[in-house]
């Protein structure tokens, strides 16, 4: 079953300005890990906002096709709705953090879904120990490494199960063992059912993807199984990729 269907996807800021996306197509299949790779500027800031449902909930501009999560068109339901289908963890985690400990930061979500202080634990509990940050449990999210925070925000987003995660260079800023850890618990999360679509700069993360998306000037000009896109080195030397 398909969880992400992209159709004919374009957008600009302004009406008569450019098009930052340039009428994308593709889907995702539930289950898979996909890695969106693209020089600074090229759109994967964008496409990621599309794909939560920011655009065009929350942000102006002129949005041309369409998104369908799960099967849900973006353009018919509000953000919060959408944040039970599709997770998202910005570049900046600094947007989404607010709360004055990692644990409320954590339990945010699911309080405010009205869930029983049991099924809060759980979920909380859940995200904790699979992103290995039980340490950090009572440390104030503002205070913590560039790294951390990522950690955080993603926990937050955990404890709401979307069934799609969209991670913008949530990994950026992870030393090497901490993108260890992460991938590891993508793909845990994939073997659930999960489908993630995590843009990255580092060819070594894109290691666990099923398929690897290329964006150049707003335009999706690869999308293919991972072992096809590595093996052309000369594409990868050209895109300055590697």
């Amino acid at each position: 079953m398909k969880a992400v269907i992209v159709k004919n996807l374009s957008y600009r800021y302004q009406a008569e300005g450019k098009d930052i996306l340039k009428n994308i197509s593709f889907d995702v299949i539930r289950g898979e890990i996909i890695t969106l790779m693209g020089l600074s500027g090229c759109g994967k800031s964008t496409l990621c906002c599309c794909l939560s449902g920011i655009i065009p909930n929350c942000q102006g501009g002129i949005m041309e096709g369409e998104v369908l999560i799960n099967g849900i068109d973006t353009r018919d339901y509000g953000v919060a709705r959408l944040a039970r289908e599709v997770g998202i963890v910005f570049q900046d985690p600094d947007t989404q953090l607010f709360s004055p400990t990692v644990e409320d930061e954590i339990a945010f979500a699911p309080e405010n879904m009205c869930l029983s202080p049991i099924r809060i634990r759980e979920r909380m509990d859940y995200a904790v120990d699979l992103l290995g940050i039980g340490s950090l449990r009572n440390a104030n999210p503002h205070k913590l490494s560039g790294g951390e925070k990522h950690l955080v925000a993603l926990a937050s987003v955990l404890t709401l199960d979307p069934s799609v995660l969209v991670l913008d260079e949530a990994l950026s800023q992870l030393d090497h063992a901490g993108r260890r850890k992460v991938a590891h618990a993508l793909e845990k999360l994939r073997s659930q059912g999960k489908t993630i679509i995590a843009v990255e700069h580092d060819l070594k993360t894109a290691v666990i993807a099923d398929r690897i998306m290329v964006m150049q000037n707003g335009e999706l000009t690869r999308y293919e199984p991972r072992e096809t896109f590595l093996a052309d080195r000369d594409f990868l030397l050209a895109s300055r990729l590697i």
